[in-house]
């Protein structure tokens, strides 16, 4: 199939799959890059004998088989996990420290292989977050109808378990003949390495095709660069933006991903030292400007700090610049207080920049930052506004300093723990988080001086997330720094597993694990609502706690433990983890009630409105109280 007389190689359409990818790459700013270095798996009866043959072929070399994000040309590593789910966050994570220009492929076989990357597909297209997802499929011939594992449906034979990936893939097709791998998997590419539409890709791929053999192009697998655009800010929107900065007295920037993947930082840093306009972050904007600028003053929104949080009820004119403006950023809807707030969104995706009725650029964030410099050249806010900022980041600064050396006894409160880790981290370093009463300690706590520091999974807020993250941001970042993961009880009693995948990789990451017998983020969360922190601790059915050992569990796939009693050996024992050339955790015990940050916002969750329990009575009142701030942004 192609040019009358071209040139055809003939291979199986796995073989095929697998070295179209390996001549992929990326190129940004002149720099080019393998898209995908290499592949995460579980083999099964679906997969093993199609993308898993193929697969031994292109990582069979004579040389050198560490790994390496750029591979040698025509290799594509193949690195085995524990859980197929791992895998998918794994690669998410990859994607994100390597700011969106690579990622992981993740093969699995049919049926449940396929159905528990749903969850990390999810993540991915949540998160904005390109991974390419390559399931086994049910046979295209249908001649073992039903094959093992099959899902039936009455309504149609050409249903699968794989049309689940739907929802959750900003692109999904199911290769049912070789020629439909060539449009399918340029396709799969343009999403992939596409800033405003990436997220899960999902080629689902019929256990007979993969090993169908055809007759393909030679021009298929020739060395193929996808060019990462930096669009530049219309004219007109950015006279726009323009008139609507200089005319605000209270105005407020939110930095979200977007300045992190665009690599804008040192742009923020450049606009923000010019006008002097507040800066607050979100999660995945943490860091892309340091903390200790004089314009940073912290996390936004329901887990944000005091100082952003005050600004931002009195803001005029809020610039968002790649968010995606999440309930928590918004503190649902009613930390942007001013009755004629107004908004100026940056964004590479029109469907977030148009988001609370805003003045929207649809461009790059690092070239719209440098243009409103420019065009801003002499404007700064008032003097007056400027001491307000200082007095305010000043100020949450000693409530950070409360938090990091609270002496909390008997046992630690983790933001103890989370301040010993900031303290000790240097700026090569990073810390990874998802989920729970963590995330929000952090977002409000942590110090960052650039976007490599912050690795801290909140729109999907996905327990399980940080263990296989770690993998991910590992293998991006090579030898670079620390990986710390920080892991409750909870995520760590999920998914487990992939500390196999990082002994067995010889992987220098650092767990740091925090035991406290329950759901601290929920429970808080009941309590608030009325509920009492009901099922939200882990009891024995007669009571007690469950006496399990986290630690010697950790040890038993073969990680090196050091247990912590207490804060001061907690830092006595990072600086050992530290000098070890191999993976290790770190034990300890935290205090289930904390104490927490203060907070400084609403998050919207609903209360029932009729209840027998004072408790729920009570939040209910609360509540609505809360709720009557709530509006739309017009």
């Amino acid at each position: 199939m192609g040019r009358p007389g071209a040139a055809t190689v003939r291979l199986t359409v796995a073989q095929a799959l697998v070295r179209f990818l390996a001549a992929q790459h990326t190129e940004r700013d002149g720099v080019e890059r393998r898209l995908i270095p290499g592949v995460f798996g579980i083999f099964g009866h679906g997969n093993v004998a199609g993308i898993g043959q193929a697969l031994l072929q292109a990582a069979a070399t004579d040389g050198d088989q560490a790994w390496s994000a750029d591979p040698p040309e025509g290799r594509l590593p193949y690195l085995m996990v524990r859980n197929e789910q791992g895998g998918v966050h794994a690669a998410a994570a990859f994607a994100r420290a390597s700011n969106r220009l690579q990622t992981m492929a993740v093969t699995t076989s049919i049926g449940p292989g396929a159905t528990n990357m749903v969850t990390g597909a999810a993540l991915a297209t949540t998160n904005r977050l390109p991974v390419l997802l390559l399931p086994a499929d049910i046979f295209a011939t249908r001649a073992p109808d039903p094959v093992l594992q099959q899902l039936e449906d009455p309504r149609s034979l050409d249903i699968s378990v794989n049309d689940a990936f739907k929802p959750v893939s900003r692109f999904w097709d199911r290769i049912n003949r070789p020629e439909q791998l060539i449009p399918s998997a340029l396709a799969a590419m343009r999403v992939l390495t596409d800033p405003a539409e990436t997220g899960a890709v999902t080629l689902c791929l019929p256990q007979d095709v993969q090993a169908e053999a055809f007759d393909w192009p030679a021009a298929f697998f020739d060395h193929r660069v996808w060019r990462v655009a930096r669009p530049v800010p219309e004219p007109a929107a950015l006279d726009r933006a323009v008139a609507a900065i200089r005319a605000a007295q209270r105005p407020l920037v939110v930095a979200g991903g977007g300045v992190v993947y665009s690599e804008a930082a040192g742009a923020l840093r450049d606009f923000a030292t010019a006008t002097g306009i507040p800066v607050a972050d979100t999660h995945a904007g943490k860091g892309a400007i340091n903390w200790d600028h004089p314009s940073a003053v912290g996390g936004l929104g329901a887990t944000g700090t005091a100082a952003a949080n005050s600004l931002a009820r009195q803001a005029d004119l809020v610039i968002g610049v790649g968010t995606r403006y999440s309930d928590f950023t918004t503190a649902s809807h009613t930390v942007f207080a001013d009755p004629g707030v107004r908004f100026v969104n940056v964004n590479v995706a029109a469907f977030d920049a148009a988001k609370l009725g805003a003045t929207s650029i649809v461009a790059d964030a690092r070239t719209t930052l440098q243009a409103l410099t420019a065009a801003l050249d002499g404007h700064r806010i008032d003097p007056a506004y400027g001491r307000e900022i200082a007095r305010l980041a000043k100020d949450w600064q000693q409530v950070v300093d409360e938090c990091y050396h609270r002496d909390h006894r008997p046992l630690p409160a983790q933001t103890e723990v989370f301040g010993a880790l900031n303290e000790a981290m240097g700026p090569d370093d990073v810390v990874i988080n998802a989920a729970g009463s963590m995330p929000g300690d952090l977002q409000c706590l942590w110090r960052a001086s650039n976007p490599g520091e912050y690795h801290v999974e909140y729109a999907y807020s996905c327990m399980g997330y940080e263990i296989p993250a770690a993998i991910g941001a590992r293998l991006a970042r090579g030898e670079r720094g620390q990986v710390v993961a920080i892991v409750g009880d909870g995520t760590y009693q999920m998914a487990p597993g992939e500390l196999a995948t990082i002994v067995a990789e010889r992987l220098k990451v650092i767990i740091v694990l925090l035991q406290n017998h329950g759901f601290a983020s929920i429970g808080a969360l009941s309590e608030s609502v009325g509920s009492q922190r009901f099922g939200t601790r882990y009891q024995m059915h007669e009571g007690g706690e469950v006496p399990f050992d986290l630690a010697a569990n950790a040890a038993s796939f073969g990680l090196e433990v050091l247990r912590c009693n207490g804060i001061e050996e907690f830092r006595a024992n990072y600086r050992k983890a530290a000098e070890l050339t191999g993976p290790v955790a770190l034990f300890i015990e935290t205090d289930l009630l904390g104490p927490s940050p203060p907070g400084s916002a609403w998050w919207d969750v609903p209360v029932a409105q009729v209840s027998e329990l004072d408790s729920t009575r009570q939040a209910l009142a609360e509540y609505e109280t809360e709720k009557a701030a709530q509006r739309h942004y017009l």
